[in-house]
This record gives structure tokens, sequence and C-alpha cells, in this order.
């Protein structure tokens, strides 16, 4: 459950702390006052997309945190993720003026992506999207799997089905002609021979690079290095080796006397040992640095071939010799097609045969979760105030050769028939704008069952609804509130006089600037609200005797559903 969100800098937000309660929270005020701003927020943290322009003008970053308390689905998700868990969830997400992202999972930083993943154990936002998702009829399927719970019987077809996949292109890669087959392995044959006369060895090519540079720079090195065993141990008196040599001698003396020298003296014998095997290592540096031109021309050479074959395959070293495998097999396939086409099509039969198998089963699933579906949708329905609607899951056949796809062999779209006697038809040419948001409510309600997620939160549901569809939308969402935490962004005041906690959202100005606040509402600041809801500006005695019979009505269905709920109904 969503307890505490903390808002700092968004939008017309400067700051604002709001505590939510169990049951129905509802948020109102005035269009424009902020009330999208809160439900932005809130996907904030729960992994949208967000965009530096809900920055408040001035300001250098948006910061919003939200406490949950810890659902055991959360709990599992931080502890599979190496986060600390107690009683409580505390998520923040940070935006900066530069568009830079700052996210954190009880004070740990984490990733936009893991918030997201996240939230699907916490809360379940539904907005205007989901009602265009409702009419596009290629997201039909989705709803009735995501109710009948069939992920993991999808993913089991969907591995044999790309396993049909892969065998496909397998044939249509060996299908060509002669004419092609000969092209082709002629091709692959010059591709093989070149490239293993060239015997490339992993790594040579920086290696001679590495050589050709030695060398070309060979006279300065030999010179370098000469005059420095020159100063080592040349024939001068006064090399390195001999003055090391005559101090040792003196100081070996001066030790003779003084046991405090002793260390000097065996660290200068060390030093003596340290000189001559240095004097050995350029030595035998220099003797390698013998090279002849033919040497040299050999390895540009190398280097020249190793280049042009790097420019006409357009690999590197590695990809070249994974190349030559890749050649190899290529022309296996095409030498022995035949004898490979018949093996992979009676693969592809046998796997086909598995995928209409495993696709029937699901489609018989389908078939028994979509008669359920029908029947709580259409009394959900029922309940919101349309008795004669009836909601229908059309299934067809999949329009393919082969009779089945990714999804398998069902395309399903949702109907319905608004009147008694009509006909069914697309929901986006039946429903109204009114009852296309009951239509939705109806299957999150339904969805809402199967679904561990604590906290439910509607953003305008209440769109194109009034009167007595009004009332039965605010007690559909109260009921749904039982069990469920539930926000609701709403302008009817039937949904906001069934509220556990109202809020209101208010916009002000001050010195020039805007200022959104969000305050919860007592009893007497909720009856005035429900009368703005009512009469709007011209509120009356009338209109706040209104608002309070309707605060005493929806008490009233309250207390009643309480009493069913205790008396077992």
């Amino acid at each position: 459950m969503l307890e505490i969100l903390h808002i700092e800098n968004v939008a017309v937000i400067e700051s604002a702390d709001i505590e939510f309660s169990h049951g129905l929270n509802v948020l109102t005020g005035e269009t424009g006052a902020g009330k999208s701003i809160v439900i932005d927020s809130i996907g904030a943290v729960t992994g949208s997309k967000l965009s530096r322009e809900i920055i408040r003008k001035g300001c250098d970053a948006a910061t919003v945190s939200a406490s949950f308390s810890l659902s055991p689905e959360a709990a599992e998700w931080l502890d599979q993720n190496d986060y600390a868990s107690d009683d409580e969830l505390l998520i923040s997400r940070k935006i900066t003026s530069d568009g830079r992202n700052s996210c954190r999972i009880n004070g740990r930083p984490a990733s936009v992506s893991q918030l997201k993943d996240l939230s699907n154990c916490l809360i379940d936002i539904h907005g205007q999207n989901d009602g265009r998702l409702l009419l596009d009829e290629r997201s039909h399927l989705n709803y009735l799997d995501s109710f009948g719970g069939f992920t993991e019987l999808l993913e089991q077809y969907r591995c044999v089905y790309a396993e049909y996949g892969r065998l496909t292109e397998e044939i249509e890669a060996l299908q060509v002609d002669d004419l092609e087959k000969s092209r082709l392995s002629d091709s692959l044959s010059f591709a093989i021979d070149e490239l293993e006369a060239a015997q490339i060895s992993p790594g040579e090519y920086d290696s001679l690079l590495s050589k050709r540079d030695l060398l070309r720079n060979s006279e300065k090195l030999t010179e370098n290095i000469q005059l420095a065993l020159e100063t080592l141990d040349g024939e001068s008196d006064t090399n390195v080796s001999s003055l090391i040599r005559d101090c040792s001698y003196y100081l070996d003396k001066a030790a003779s006397i003084s046991n405090d020298l002793s260390v000097c003296s065996d660290k200068l014998g060390e030093a003596s040992f340290l000189i001559s095997d240095i004097t050995e290592t350029l030595r035998d540096y220099i003797d390698a640095l013998d090279f002849s031109e033919e040497q040299y021309n050999a390895l540009e050479m190398r280097i020249s071939q190793l280049s042009r074959l790097f420019r006409k395959y357009n690999r590197d070293e590695d990809d070249l010799i994974s190349y030559l495998d890749e050649c190899h097999d290529k022309l296996d396939k095409i030498r022995y097609s035949d004898v490979l086409l018949e093996k992979y099509r009676a693969e592809r039969d046998d796997t086909a045969g598995k995928c209409l198998s495993m696709a029937e089963k699901l489609s018989e699933a389908r078939k028994t979760a979509a008669g359920i579906l029908q029947k709580k949708i259409e009394e959900q329905l029922k309940d919101l105030n349309m008795p004669s609607v009836r909601f229908y899951v059309d299934f067809s056949a999949v329009e393919k050769e082969n009779g089945f796809d990714k999804d398998g062999i069902d395309r399903v779209r949702f109907l319905m028939s608004a009147n008694a006697g009509e006909d069914p038809g697309k929901i986006s040419r039946i429903a109204s704008g009114g009852e296309l948001s009951r239509i939705m409510l109806a299957l999150k309600n339904v969805f809402s069952e199967k679904d561990p997620v604590p906290t439910l939160i509607f953003d305008e549901i209440d769109s194109g609804v009034s009167g007595i569809a009004g009332q039965k939308v605010a007690e559909k969402l109260y009921n749904v509130a039982i069990s469920k935490q539930v926000l609701c962004v709403s302008h009817l005041p039937q949904i906001a006089a069934m509220a556990d906690q109202q809020f209101l959202i208010e916009k002000s100005e001050k010195d020039g600037r805007t200022y959104t606040s969000v305050e919860p509402l007592d009893f007497e600041g909720r009856k005035h609200e429900l009368a703005r809801l009512y009469g709007g500006e011209h509120i009356t005695a009338t209109t706040v005797r209104s608002a309070e019979e309707q605060l005493g009505s929806a008490q009233a269905y309250k207390n009643s559903i309480g009493q069913m709920i205790i008396g077992g109904f």
C-alpha cells in the first residue's frame, strides 16, 4: 500500500506531503489545479518516462519519493535483487535540469527499469491510455491471457514456435536453384582456400605491427643501448661498473672499522650484481636486434596481406578465423543440401505438429476463460447500470498457411451489444465515452481479483459518466477498495462522497508565482467541496445541504456493505 508521497518542485507543486489511507482515496479539484501532477509523480517512482520539463521553473531538480508498506511480492523482489528490506519500502527519484535521473530503493541506487519492474508488485495505474488499449483489438488477446493466467503455457508454446521458425529459416536458406548453389559453392570455396592459405593466428596482426615499429626505430634503439652499455661497462675507467667496484672496495674497508656501515656495504654489493645483470640483458637485447632487410620486407608483406583480407571481408582478425569456420559450415550445407532439406523438413513437420497440439490446448483454455470472463464482465456492467449490455469474446482462426503464429491459433476480439436485441459489434463503434469508462472499470475489477498488486489508481475513470451511472461507478470503486487501496482522480460528487479519504488539489498565486497545494479534507471541508462539484462557483445553502445528504447516503451504503461482510453475505 502507498502510505506517503512526497513531491518537491514538480511543475506547479513546490512541496507536498500526502498521507494516503486504506480504502478509497479520492483527489478532487478544479480542472488544471494539478491533480494529474500527483498521478504523474506516482508514475515517476514506478518507472514511468519523465521529462525535465516537469521541473518547476527556476529550480535545478524535481524530486519524488514514496513510502510503501511491504507486500510479500515486493519483499521477494527486494530479496532477489539484493536490496535490504524491512517492514517499509522507500523509493525516490530525482531528475535534474540536465535530464539526469537518480533513483533509489531503500537508500541504494537503482535504475529506472528496476523501478518499473518493482512497481509491478506495488501499483496498477489506469489512465486514459488503457481506454485506447481497450479499443485496440490487437490488445484483446493479451487481456484474455492475463485473465486466464496463461503466461507459463504461452511461454512453453512460444519456445516450440521459435524452434519452428528457426527450422523454417534453415529450409529457406537451403532452397536455392542449382545455378545459385554453384555460385555460392565457388564463392565459399575461394574464401576457404584464401583464408586457409593465409594461416591467420589470433593476435598476430598486433604483434606484427609492434615488431615493425621496433625495426623502424632499430637504429636509434641500438645507438641508445650502446651508449647505455658504454656508460655501464665501457672501456673508460669512469664507467658505472668500475666506479661501483671502487666504491665497494673503500666501503668494505670502512665497514671493517665500523659495523654500522656493513648494511651500506651489502647494499652496494647488491647494486653491483644488479648493474651486471642489466648489462647482460642489454647485450642480449642488442644481439636480438640484428634483423636483415629481407626479414623487414617479409614483415611488411605479411602486414599488407592481412590488411587486404580485413578490407576485403570487412572483418577483423578474430572474425576472419570465425568466418572460415562459418564458410566450411555453409559449404557443407550446400554440398549436402538435399539430405539436410529432408532432415529439416521432417523436423519442422514434427515441430509444427507440436505447435498445433500446444496451440489447440491453449485455445481450449482460452475459450473456457472467455466464458468466465464474459459472465464476470456482464455482472460487473450490470452493477454499473448497464444491465442490457452483452459482452462477447469473439474467436477466429489465424489466417496463415500453417494455421498458427507466435500467439497460437486464435484471433480474439471483444465485442459488445449496448442494448437488448442489437447485434454485437466493435467496442469502438458501440460504446460511448461513459460506457467505455465503465467497461474498463469492469475489466480492471475482474482482473484485480487475481492480481496481487495492493494499490489501484484510476485517473479520470468517470469520464463521460453522470447521474445514476456515476453513483454505480462510485459504489463499484468502494467495493474494490474493501480489499485493495484505491486512488482515484474524479470530478464526480458521487465518487468524492464515497471516499474514505478525500484530498483537495487547489491552485493559488503568490508574488507572481503559481502554487498547488494538496490538503486532506475533514467533514466540513468535504461538504463544501462536494457543493462546489454540484454547483460550481454558486454554492448555496441548498447545495451544501445536498452535499451533506450525499455524504450521509454514501456512509449508509458503506455501513450496509460492512454489515453484509460481517454477516458473511
